[in-house]
């Protein structure tokens, strides 16, 4: 297996979604339906732009760490969704013997779907998941 050539989601952690809805929203750009104040999602082609609060994008992909700007983390996370559950554990497998650094491993989210975060070499944080109802 290799890990599909694909960006699914970008998920930005903002100070407040009220706000990036409103200026999305003023681009012409509509939200996908469930959008609220506490996280937010446009069909940007074929990849989602998620707004998540910055806290919770943080505690999920960057465990530990300060705000953007420490080094570590920047303040959003990549994101590619795959077919299955096995699918996620092996693309986490192949990611970190490439050299990515395990931020948290494929667990059950409590969204529904299956997933784990993955560090690159400089930092950037991708989300690797299944979630019911896409791949």
């Amino acid at each position: 297996m290799t890990i599909p050539q694909r960006l699914s989601f970008v998920s930005l952690g903002v100070r407040d979604i009220a706000t990036l809805r409103r200026f999305y929203a003023s681009w012409g750009w509509q939200e996908r339906r469930g959008s609220s104040d506490k996280a937010a999602q446009f069909e940007v082609g074929d990849v989602r732009l998620a707004l998540y609060p910055l806290d919770v994008l943080r505690d999920a992909a960057a465990p530990g760490s300060e705000q953007p700007g420490d080094g570590a983390w920047k303040g959003f996370t990549l994101a590619i969704n795959l077919a299955s559950r096995d699918a996620v554990d092996e693309a986490f497998r192949i990611a970190t013997e490439a050299g990515g650094r395990p931020v948290s491993p494929p667990v059950e989210q409590p969204w529904g779907g299956y997933s784990c975060y993955v560090a690159d070499p400089e930092g950037n944080r991708w989300e690797i998941a299944w979630a019911p109802g896409s791949s």
